[in-house]
């Protein structure tokens, strides 16, 4: 079953303990207000292998941060559906899975673990009055003790600062769409985001888009290390031997200046082999689809007119590419600040 309390949490971080021992989480207290909370963040897996993966993004562009900067500090519910405040790293399109990378919670030197990373920005938002985190995952108390690592009382606030579907043994049952974790953290006086995202080695990337459980990836996959893709039949490569990322949205006119507007999605295939598209589709923010249809032949580009009811929103939004099987193959995002110009094509 899915998350309980699913929430998110924005408020200023005044301090923060390093994770340490058998099951180590990265520890920060953060203020509203009028409350204390603490945030517990996982920086090692309870099931081998035990090393998670990570990804900082220090220039995180996303639709969301938009509605998150006007949100009032404090901790609030968050409905687990597209088009709000919810995460999603599959269907979110907050990150890039291939951009992932492992590393350990905590290893001798500087900045080349898990605890570094984090802390370089909770630092930073320590240091600066006007800077933010915003916490999202699993709520808990408030209690009637002092927090064990802080001291304040009630004791209360948010865990599960990760990808909380795709699980396996008994962690299944925290499965759930629009659920994930995650840290933003926002400096206005640089206009920055940043962004921290966590994920078990023993979760998948492809999920139930009812349940959040594990299903059957495809096989095959660009290899991690950024060498050749395995060679491809000769003339239109299978279904069941598309990777993801195998075909990319690398560009969009979100903005046009015609009215109607005439908006266009550019599709790159990136194999050496023709693409069959049909029963593949485009989503958008409120997972409105498009079928495509055709073939795109290998390294070529194909501009896809867009139709009801899909809609690119220029006030910011995210497009998803979904194969034949409806696993995501790409996705992106963009702000309303990339859209604001009329007739000008937003790269991705």
């Amino acid at each position: 079953m899915p998350l309980k309390n699913y929430s998110v949490l924005k408020g200023a971080v005044i301090d923060r303990r390093l994770g340490t021992g058998q099951t180590p989480h990265y520890q920060i207290r953060v203020v509203d207000d009028s409350q204390d909370y603490r945030i517990a963040v996982n920086v090692m897996s309870a099931l081998e292998p035990s090393t998670l993966e990570f990804l900082v993004d220090t220039d995180f562009r996303h639709p969301i941060t938009q509605d998150l900067a006007a949100l009032p500090k404090g901790l609030r519910r968050v409905e687990s559906k597209p088009g709000g405040l919810a995460l999603d790293f599959i269907r979110g399109n907050l990150l890039d899975p291939r951009d992932m990378r492992l590393l350990p919670h905590e290893v001798p030197g500087p900045d080349n673990d898990l605890n570094e990373q984090i802390d370089h920005f909770v630092q930073r938002a320590m240091a600066a009055e006007e800077a933010f985190v915003y916490a999202f995952g699993e709520t808990w108390g408030p209690e009637d003790v002092k927090d064990k690592y802080f001291g304040f009382k009630p004791g209360q606030g948010i865990h599960d600062i990760h990808m909380n579907q795709g699980n396996v043994g008994r962690f299944t049952e925290d499965d759930g769409v629009w659920q994930d974790g995650g840290l933003l953290f926002h400096f206005p006086l640089q206009d920055q985001w940043a962004a921290v995202f966590l994920k078990f080695q023993s979760q998948t990337w492809h999920t139930d888009d009812r349940t959040g459980h594990q299903i059957p990836t495809q096989p095959g996959g660009p290899p991690s290390d950024g060498g050749p893709v395995p060679a491809p039949g000769p003339d239109v490569l299978p279904s069941t031997e598309q990777p993801d990322g195998l075909v990319r949205i690398v560009a969009a006119l979100v903005n046009t200046q015609t009215s109607p507007e005439a908006e266009t999605v550019t599709l790159l295939n990136t194999s050496p082999a023709a693409i069959d598209l049909a029963g593949w589709a485009l989503l958008d923010k409120l997972k409105n689809r498009q079928p495509l249809a055709g073939t795109i032949g290998p390294g070529e580009t194909l501009l896809v007119r867009v139709q009801a009811p899909l809609q690119l929103s220029n006030k910011g939004g995210i497009i998803s590419l979904l194969n034949d099987d409806g696993l995501r193959v790409d996705g992106v995002s963009y702000t309303k600040a990339e859209a604001q110009h009329p007739g000008w094509t937003v790269k991705f």
